[in-house]
């Protein structure tokens, strides 16, 4: 407090000059880095509680944090905001980003959700959107159409890998999220307060995991450091030579000297001891160390002998000062309060008992006794003496004490565990704070029989993070110091070398293994958690041989079976994921967590009943896995349920309206439903919580593609890209995107870029050559679908593009041979029927034509581009009623249509009423999506030449198109209209005739 602190008063002016400096000044700059430093006892934690007072003073928002307070990146930055919440109201950004750190650092214990797989119904209903924008006259319907399963496959995945991998390992990067997010925070309270400060006390040891992220933050990593910003560092040692030579000459050096004699003197005075002989004695034993001098000043001594009694200084001072409590209650409490790690009123009550009643305050008011929140401790070198006399003068009584406080944890534990889910025990701060006190005390009591069980715990901390683990590695550290135990001091040394190991949970873990006292189920929990860590590092081999080593060490160890069958799920071993997962439930029927993850197995195996059955029964045990329910949405998705894929997805949401990776979810589901603006909404709502979720941008670009907004499309897949520029997935789709934009150059350019990433992703080799197909490359484009086949002959979409490309090239029987075998894979593939119905229509097989696209019609009688075609094969066979029939039906069932819109004209041009429709014609000429490159614009000038303009501009139209080069397939398909237009007489026919000569006599010339 401030009356008790005297002396200081060159450091306390240092500081003050700083805080009266403009902070903007370029003359004369503040400050902003500050490193007070002297041995335990000078006073810097008092000194920098001065400073705190002083910066408040100055218009300041401060926040400290040491030892006590933290052990790990994440705990210090919650801390400092939480302080600085109470001074300047919430930092909400940052609260938000803690919560999505915490959810990330969950779903390390969730399966990953499966990436995506073509769902049941995508087909059907990618046929249906994408026939609404498909002609380009003469060039072809099918050939026109964005191929529907090319949608279907690329379109429906639900999870990038790049995103899966994030997800996989966890925090990675997470913590820099976090940092930016407070620098965010500093920023704002920057410009509403003068100043900033951050202190950060006991540095020699919070600097073992803050040092290097300090560094960062004042190398401004995280985002630009305000000037009014002040860090303020104290410990008893000296910075990091080579790691903070950079800064060295930015860090202003307080190094903290004992009291001179005049300030001593000048402190016993202030405490009313005058006596020169007893302050002659007390300069002597404290040797200036201020907290020495200050506890035989409060001790009021009156004689030379009340001082010196011989023996350690610290000892001597801090017992004459415990004597010099006249009131025997508090002379107690002070001692029994020594023994705890932290102290609160409740531990208090327990330790002190009831004697010491109304005490509290008492205490906390001495020199000794500091803190924040809700907790309070003493300084190190007073506990130490404290701790060090009672076990030496009274072992009996040290280990009673020490056993009634860890009953008292237990118990304080044991109700938690009450409420507490056994799987989430380890998840909870109450609770592991409660089992590392228990811990502590019980090893203080009986080191050597408890040992055994505390590195017990040891192993299970390693099995969460590193902040858990060096937790419980500091507090074994204190443990060996307060009980001087040799097995524990070693210990202690041997896993703080793990802990500095560039793989610390992997080295304590191998370290404790090494305990030959270390039980069967131990060791097997052990190997579990190396598998887990090893699964979460994307190192699957070796995770499955620590997995193995578990099941042999205790076969009937759940988790450890569960684990295993996750890796297998991950690896894509589907069968043997489900076996372990089933093994695991059969030793624990009760494990929500692996119902769940067999759940996920199912459903990557395209066993949807049984997922959506697991699932079920995972929510039945525990109604609050979101991510099970969540993934019973996206199972109901993949199996074409969609209503009831958005129930299960918005019940997600309803738990947790900050799920991500459920609204991204439902935005796919909304997108395969067709419904995409609900989609952006979806997946703009999950940005808003995640901005760097690159699925969810590339899954938004998809949405905007197929509602036909290219450009913000092209814009999602570009921003994807900039988190993630190995994204092969959007690198691809946005190759694709410009394929339906016409821009095949800039397609094939990001697919190229997108194989140089994967030369075995065989959906952009097709979808490359689709762009190389629809720019008339047709040798290029075989030979990427030939390409694509060999790395997965069962991709049916490319079979039948080849076939459709060989189409476009005029090799008939070529075609026909590729859309057979495409529907020998799948008999139900309506667009390859429609392909080859195309071809043997190209051919003059009418009859087969019909026969294709009828049976396309009986897989799914609302597809309007299958009526057309079959409409007009009637046509040209002269069936012209059922041709009328099929066309009017196609236009009604799709009135976006542009085949059957075309078609429809044709036909009725061929009727004899082409100056009825003439307006029509016009119109449908001009669509943007007729025109969308240059074969489209010269293959509608030609048709405009020919109904519509009143001069002749048939040669010039002719020799346009034939410039384009459009494809063999594409020129037969032009001759077969020409044929019907040449019979109907007048003009038109007059014209078509001139247009069919010159093709003709142009092919003659070219050897075709």
């Amino acid at each position: 407090m401030k009356a008790r602190f005297v002396g200081r008063r060159a450091q306390l002016a240092l500081f003050a000059e700083n805080l009266s400096k403009d902070p903007q000044s370029e003359e004369d700059p503040a400050e902003f880095l500050f490193h007070v430093r002297g041995v335990g006892g000078v006073g810097k934690s008092t000194l920098l509680r001065q400073w705190q007072e002083a910066a408040r003073r100055a218009d300041a928002v401060t926040a400290v944090v040491d030892e006590n307070d933290v052990h790990g990146v994440q705990q210090a930055l919650v801390e400092l905001a939480r302080q600085f919440a109470e001074q300047a109201g919430p930092c909400k950004e940052f609260d938000k980003a803690v919560e999505q750190f915490q959810r990330e650092q969950a779903a390390q214990g969730e399966p990953m959700p499966a990436e995506g797989e073509a769902s049941v119904l995508s087909r059907v209903v990618t046929q249906a959107a994408f026939g609404a924008t498909s002609l380009i006259p003469g060039a072809g319907v099918v050939t026109a159409m964005a191929n529907p399963e090319v949608a279907a496959q690329g379109l429906d995945r639900l999870r990038s890998a790049s995103q899966a991998r994030a997800r996989r390992r966890g925090s990675r990067g997470d913590e820099a999220d976090l940092s930016r997010a407070f620098v965010a925070e500093l920023d704002r309270l920057s410009r509403r307060h003068r100043w900033v400060v951050l202190f950060f006390d006991t540095w020699e040891q919070t600097a073992r995991y803050l040092d290097g992220w300090l560094l960062s933050l004042l190398d401004e990593e995280f985002g630009p450091v305000p000037a009014n910003v002040i860090v303020v560092l104290a410990g008893r040692d000296e910075l990091a030579e080579r790691e903070w030579t950079p800064l060295r000459a930015q860090v202003a050096d307080v190094p903290l000297e004992v009291f001179t004699e005049a300030e001593t003197r000048a402190l016993l005075t202030a405490r009313g001891v005058t006596d020169p002989n007893v302050v002659e004695a007390v300069l002597q034993l404290s040797m200036g160390l201020p907290l020495l001098v200050e506890l035989l000043a409060l001790a009021r001594p009156r004689t030379v002998e009340e001082v010196d009694a011989g023996g350690d200084l610290a000892d001597v001072a801090v017992e004459r000062f415990v004597q010099w409590i006249t009131n025997r209650e508090q002379r107690e409490a002070v001692r029994a309060c020594a023994l705890p790690l932290q102290l609160n009123e409740d531990v208090f009550a327990a330790a002190a008992g009831p004697g010491a009643a109304g005490l509290w305050e008492w205490l906390c008011g001495q020199p000794f006794v500091s803190g924040r929140g809700g907790f309070k401790h003493y300084h190190a070198v007073v506990r130490a003496s404290m701790v060090r006399q009672q076990r030496i003068h009274s072992p009996q009584g040290w280990a009673s004490a020490h056993l009634r406080l860890a009953d008292t944890h237990a118990a304080w534990r044991a109700a938690v565990e009450e409420w507490l889910p056994e799987a989430k025990r380890w998840e909870n701060p109450e609770w592991r704070q409660h089992c590392l006190n228990e811990t502590y005390h019980r090893l203080c009591a009986h080191p050597g029989t408890q040992l055994t069980p505390a590195l017990e715990q040891v192993m299970h901390a390693a099995g969460q993070d590193t902040a858990v683990l060096r937790q419980w590695i500091e507090t074994l550290e204190q443990t060996a110091h307060d009980t001087a135990d040799a097995a524990l001091l070693d210990w202690s040394v041997r896993l703080r070398e793990g802990l500095a190991d560039d793989e610390p949970l992997l080295s304590c873990l191998a370290a404790l293994l090494t305990h030959g006292r270390l039980g069967m189920a131990a060791r097997s929990w052990a190997y579990t958690y190396r598998g887990q860590h090893l699964y979460l590092s994307d190192r699957d081999v070796e995770a499955l041989i620590e997995l193995d080593r578990a099941i042999a060490h205790d076969a009937r160890n759940a988790h450890a079976w569960a684990r295993r069958g996750e890796t297998h799920r991950w690896l894509g071993r589907y069968d043997q994921a489900i076996a372990d997962f089933t093994a695991a439930l059969d030793i624990d029927p009760t494990y929500a967590w692996a119902l769940g993850s067999r759940g996920q197995a199912h459903q990557q195996a395209s066993r949807y009943d049984q997922a959506i059955a697991d699932f079920t029964a995972a929510l039945e045990l525990d109604p609050t896995l979101t991510w099970a329910l969540g993934s019973r949405g996206d199972t109901h998705r993949q199996a074409g349920r969609y209503d009831q894929a958005i129930a299960d997805l918005s019940a997600a949401l309803d738990i947790d309206p900050t799920y991500a990776w459920a609204l991204g979810s439902r935005g796919d589901t909304h997108r395969q439903a067709g419904r995409y603006d609900q989609a952006v909404t979806d997946f703009t709502a999950a940005l808003d919580i995640d901005p760097t979720y690159a699925w969810a941008l590339g899954s938004r670009g998809q949405a905007h593609r197929q509602a036909g907004r290219y450009d913000q499309a092209i814009a999602d897949f570009t921003a994807a890209l900039d988190i993630d520029p190995t994204y092969a997935w959007a690198l691809a789709h946005r190759g694709d995107t410009h394929r339906q934009a016409g821009r095949y150059d800039q397609a094939v350019t990001d697919l190229t870029a997108a194989l140089q990433l994967d030369p075995t992703y065989a959906w952009a080799l097709g979808s490359r050559g689709q762009a190389h197909q629809q720019a008339s490359r047709y040798d290029q484009a075989i030979a990427d679908f030939t390409t694509a086949l060999e790395l997965d002959p069962t991709l049916t979409w490319a079979l039948s593009q080849r076939g459709e490309t060989h189409r476009q090239a005029g090799r008939y029987d070529q075609a026909i041979a590729d859309q057979t075998a495409a529907l020998e894979l799948d008999p139900t593939y309506a667009w390859a029927l429609g392909s080859r119905g195309d071809t043997h229509q190209q051919a003059g097989r009418y009859d087969q034509a019909i026969a294709d696209l009828t049976a396309a019609l009986e897989l799914d009688p609302t597809l309007a581009w299958a009526l057309s075609l079959r409409g007009r094969a009637h046509r040209q066979a002269g069936h012209y009623e059922k041709a009328r029939v099929d066309l009017e039906r196609a236009v009604e069932v799709d009135l976006e249509d542009l085949s059957s819109r075309f078609e429809k004209l044709m036909f009725d041009t061929v009727e004899g009423r082409l100056e009825a429709c003439a307006e029509q014609w016009s119109d449908l000429l001009a669509s943007p999506m007729v025109l969308l490159d240059a074969a489209g614009a010269k293959l509608a000038g030609l048709y405009r030449a020919l109904l519509i303009e009143p001069e002749n501009r048939v040669p010039e139209a002719t020799q346009e198109l034939l410039a384009a080069e459009p494809g063999a397939g594409n020129i037969t398909e032009v001759l077969s209209h020409l044929a019907e237009l040449a019979a109907i007489g007048g003009e038109v026919a007059d014209r078509a005739r001139l247009c069919r000569d010159l093709i003709i006599e142009h092919n003659t010339a070219q050897g075709e």
